[in-house]
């Protein structure tokens, strides 16, 4: 997965969907007037998935609707259960949240995904493998983990993530040569498995 800049153009979110076996990335409505961003954001998502990758909107239900994005991730069990009324059956939806009895309550609640970590990648790395492998070794639910590094991605894998979301990536052709790296060491470990 890839958590997307709010100004990434769709062009360079191509390169990057590109650059790795991304299964998903989470964008964000971008700044200005609600009819230019959500236009930016449609463009964006039909990009994004025309490169082969599902495109979920952080916190907007009735945008992703509105742009046939595949779904929405959210950060709270409210914002969750709102999420899962608007873009089921067909769509995803995800949530981010960083206590136990919460990430449980979204597993009970039909969650499709759990997220650990900050989005914008500022939380420690070990926090955030304490609890993708907590969740791993205990619940069926994917788990995602958020990585800003190889090293991060790394640590994430071993401790269980089914999916690695990177985040903070930098720009151009350097943010697809970590995607790439993180692709391998992946890859890697699936081959070894």
């Amino acid at each position: 997965m890839l958590v997307l800049p709010p100004a990434l153009p769709a062009e360079a979110a191509a390169a990057w969907v590109k650059a790795g076996d991304v299964a998903a990335v989470i964008a964000t409505l971008p700044a200005g007037g609600e009819v230019a961003a959500l236009e930016t954001l449609r463009a964006l998502c039909e990009t994004v998935q025309a490169a082969g990758a599902a495109f979920l909107v952080e916190d907007r239900p009735d945008i992703a609707g509105a742009i046939k994005a595949d779904g929405v991730h959210v950060a709270s069990l409210a914002a969750l259960a709102r999420a899962l009324k608007s873009v089921k059956p067909d769509g995803i939806a995800g949530v981010g949240l960083s206590s136990r009895h919460d990430a449980m309550e979204a597993g009970e609640a039909g969650a499709d995904y759990l997220l650990f970590g900050g989005l914008d990648g500022s939380d420690p790395i070990g926090p955030v493998a304490d609890l993708v492998n907590w969740w791993a070794e205990l619940f069926e639910v994917p788990c995602v983990g958020v990585a800003t590094t190889l090293e991060d991605a790394q640590a994430l894998a071993a401790a269980g993530a089914d999916f690695i979301a990177l985040a903070a990536l930098p720009d151009g052709a350097d943010g697809a040569a970590l995607i790439a790296a993180v692709d391998r060491h992946l890859a890697s470990l699936e081959r070894g498995a």
